[in-house]
């Protein structure tokens, strides 16, 4: 095989949407389960802490390439097998509504109103009311997210094989 813009799009994007399911499975099975077991101002805390050092280049590579590379790598793919094609369509398509869509416009705006928080000024009840609410959508939206950046990866590796099984 030799080097080509199709075959870096191809792995381009399968690598990078790798990287965004493993962080968002490794955060649903290490980090939600500890964060369950801290006290609610503690958990605020470390979530608003997060939400702000999370937006780095490294983390907007991993979350933002995929979009690019996957959608490339359908644009090349269109003169390989239609299956191929169709994988990295809906490769594509996963990722853009379910891992990039549900964060967006879901994750995105929780995160927005925690960090606009001054939770110093909230008692013991408003800090468990507020992080009952918080924690269960944001959980609710990070399953979602994370099944779909899997499930993208898979479509993925499965055209990605294909493609180059020849």
């Amino acid at each position: 095989m030799e080097f080509s813009i199709k075959s870096f799009t191809l792995f381009g994007g399968l690598i990078l949407t790798g990287l965004s399911a493993g962080l968002f499975y490794a955060w649903q099975v290490s980090v939600i389960p500890g964060t369950m077991k801290v006290n609610h101002l503690n958990y605020l805390e470390t979530m608003q802490s997060i939400n702000r050092e999370i937006l780095n280049p490294r983390f907007f590579l991993v979350f933002f390439g995929p979009i690019l590379l996957l959608a490339a790598g359908s644009v090349f793919s269109y003169s390989s097998p239609k299956i191929v094609f169709v994988l990295m369509i809906i490769a594509t398509l996963v990722y853009l509504f379910g891992t990039f869509g549900i964060t967006v416009t879901g994750n995105v705006p929780l995160n927005e109103q925690l960090d606009a928080l001054n939770l110093a000024d909230m008692d013991t009840d408003k800090l468990a009311e507020y992080r009952a609410k918080y924690e269960t959508e944001w959980n609710k939206f990070h399953t979602r997210r994370t099944v779909s950046a899997v499930v993208a990866f898979v479509f993925a590796a499965l055209a990605v094989f294909i493609e180059f099984k020849k």
